[in-house]
């Protein structure tokens, strides 16, 4: 079974919203085995709605709509359905019963167009709507399948979840397990690590292999098809292997997980304690960090040493470091990790200075910098780094390579 997914709503065209649900539901349905190869988004429009369904009635079998289902007169789905479709609306007694104890209880007064709510296709499977008023519903047409959903997230996700998943397989014949998985690299680009893996590419089939680069990173999504889960498993763990063999010195994690998510990690598995000293990324891998559940308790503090003055006075870099080396520079960025982590009293000190843009300092182009890592009071580790670039990717991507450098030693120190 082939899906295609349809948003109906001028705020997602507009930008207002984004389209989680698209996301959402070509998760739950690779789960249960159906392809999802389209997503289509349209306003709340009659015509075009009708033209969108059309379009995906040719090339799929099952149509999710998402959307539209509302008491307004711009809510237009399912009368647009209906009229397709070639039937009508009928009320539906247990919704509507749902409506109006929803208005009791709440003691608002009920208006007539939220009856219209309670209006479903006629014939159609109904989806209760445990979380919100309009219910869900789905229409069998000849050979196709049409599943209509509200649009609010917090409605739609859990209709799908305790009825329409359900609700679609017991309608598929063929119940394969799709599965994905995805590998996350740093430090190489998205045409080197292709071509180190070309010919599992040019071979591929079942699973597949779907490379993307984004800020300085690369994915693989890895994706398994088999009727038994287990099965598909082990396809992916098969071509992980193989692929790890080849590039495996750049990976560091999996699906979701960021440089920043995997630093936490290994911080608070190993009892240390950071301290950051930020010049050119001003206070960004702080707020990164922090941003993680649980992480507030690896990270001691830090400074912002935007000015010269900041790392003389504060951070004590030393007066002819900055007079004759320069602040863009190995021995700056060492005394900076040094010295916050001492100040802080951390196992751990970071610093980043640099010229992240959009002019020269100190001679030096934009986009050189210089990371330092001291841990447990050894002299730092400085790497310096040649990005180039605009100014705003050269600070995100600063903070990036800082978590990288920081992983390696981390994993370092674990495996000693």
């Amino acid at each position: 079974m082939n899906a295609e997914i349809i948003a109906v709503g001028s705020e997602l065209l507009l930008g207002q919203i984004n389209n989680t649900n698209a996301r959402f539901l070509s998760g739950q349905l690779a789960l249960i085995g159906i392809n999802v190869y389209y997503h289509t988004v349209v306003g709340d429009n009659a015509g075009r709605l009708k033209q969108a369904l059309e379009i995906a009635e040719n090339r799929s079998d099952l149509i999710l709509i998402t959307g539209g289902l509302g008491p307004t007169k711009d809510d237009l789905t399912k009368e647009t359905i209906a009229s397709h479709l070639g039937t009508s609306l009928e009320m539906d007694e247990n919704a509507m019963e749902q409506i109006e104890l929803f208005f009791k209880r709440t003691k608002r007064e009920m208006t007539e167009n939220n009856r219209k709510q309670a209006l479903v296709v006629k014939g159609a499977q109904v989806l209760p709507n445990n979380h919100g008023m309009a219910p869900g519903m789905v229409v069998k047409k000849e050979e196709k399948l049409y599943m209509l959903l509200p649009g609010p997230p917090s409605e739609m996700e859990p209709m799908f979840l305790t009825y329409g998943a359900s609700a679609l397989a017991g309608r598929i014949s063929n119940k394969e397990q799709i599965v994905s998985r995805v590998l996350r690299f740093f430090g190489i680009g998205e045409a080197l690590l292709e071509n180190e893996i070309e010919d599992l590419i040019d071979s591929q089939s079942n699973p597949t292999i779907a490379p993307l680069a984004s800020e300085g990173e690369v994915t693989l999504r890895l994706t398994a098809k088999h009727s038994v889960l287990e099965s598909a498993l082990e396809m992916l763990d098969d071509l992980e292997e193989k692929i790890l063999g080849k590039v495996g010195s750049y990976f560091y994690g999996y699906d979701d997980t960021s440089l920043m998510k995997e630093v936490a990690k290994e911080l608070k598995d190993s009892g240390l304690t950071i301290s950051a000293a930020e010049s050119l990324t001003g206070g960004m891998f702080q707020e990164q960090f922090t941003s993680i559940p649980g992480a507030g308790g690896s990270l001691k503090g830090g400074v912002v040493c935007y000015t010269n003055e900041v790392k003389a006075n504060v951070l004590r870099v030393k007066k002819e470091t900055i007079e004759n080396k320069g602040v863009v520079s190995a021995q700056c960025a060492a005394e900076l990790a040094e010295n916050v982590a001492s100040l802080m009293n951390a196992d751990i000190g970071i610093s980043f200075t640099g010229v992240a843009g959009p002019d020269e300092l100190e001679g030096k182009p934009v986009g050189t910098v210089y990371i330092g890592i001291a841990i447990n009071g050894k002299p730092a580790s400085v790497e310096k780094l040649n990005l180039g670039g605009e100014r705003a990717a050269n600070r995100i991507r600063t903070v990036k390579y800082g978590c990288y450098f920081l992983l390696k030693k981390l994993k370092e120190l674990k495996e000693a």
